[in-house]
């Protein structure tokens, strides 16, 4: 499976269940929240590591190729190393998005434009530009390893970093899963009971009869 069919099969999914699918994924740190929300975000990433200082977010800027995630590890920095001319510059050259392991600003523009933009914080002091650090690098956004070119998916639940075989190999598994909760809702909303549609009673029985069991749910 290539990139442009785990895209396009990404694109109806949502990161819970590709995460149910596979716990072991790596799971950017929940405090990296999207500025605006409603937005689902795929591409391939393109590091950078910089303490404050954005002169590197900029030439990340220059270099990064269309469809690529502008991943920014910042070191703890405190100051913003990006604020709104830099996604509208994203979007003029068809950049899936930008993550800041640190501080934007802007986030009035910026949660009007359309482009999956995350950050931990939020910080009108912009950083400087006088400062030369690395692009291209496995970096540590969130508390887990980015290297260049893993796939970041990302909706306002969180975002998920990982290889195209990763991928590959579960996003069967994670369309199953989606299917079964559409289907899940579907029954409860035409008044079928939410206890009725999973094997609660008997598992939570096993359970405390320390008896080994997973809970599972109905056709």
């Amino acid at each position: 499976m290539d990139f442009n069919e785990i895209k396009q099969r990404l694109s109806t999914l949502d990161t819970a269940c590709v995460s149910d699918a596979n716990k072991k994924l790596r799971i950017v740190d929940p405090e990296i929240r999207p500025i605006r929300s409603g937005l689902k975000l795929i591409g391939r990433a393109h590091t950078v590591s910089c303490y404050e200082d954005f002169l590197m977010v900029i030439k990340a800027l220059k270099d990064a190729e269309e469809g690529e995630v502008i991943v920014i590890d910042s070191q703890g920095s405190k100051n913003a190393l990006a604020g709104e001319m830099f996604p509208a510059e994203a979007i003029r050259k068809h950049l899936a998005g930008m993550v800041i392991d640190g501080a934007c600003r802007d986030t009035a523009s910026i949660r009007r434009m359309d482009i999956p933009y995350y950050a931990r914080s939020v910080n009108c002091r912009a950083g400087t530009t006088k400062n030369i650090f690395k692009t291209q690098i496995s970096i540590n956004c969130g508390g887990v390893i980015v290297n260049p070119g893993d796939i970041l998916f990302g909706d306002d639940d969180g975002l998920i970093v990982a290889t195209v075989d990763e991928l590959s190999s579960i996003i069967e598994v994670a369309e199953e899963i989606q299917k079964k909760e559409d289907q899940l809702l579907k029954g409860i909303s035409s008044g079928v009971s939410l206890l009725k549609m999973m094997n609660f009673d008997d598992h939570y029985g096993k359970l405390v009869n320390g008896e080994s069991s997973d809970l599972k749910f109905f056709d």
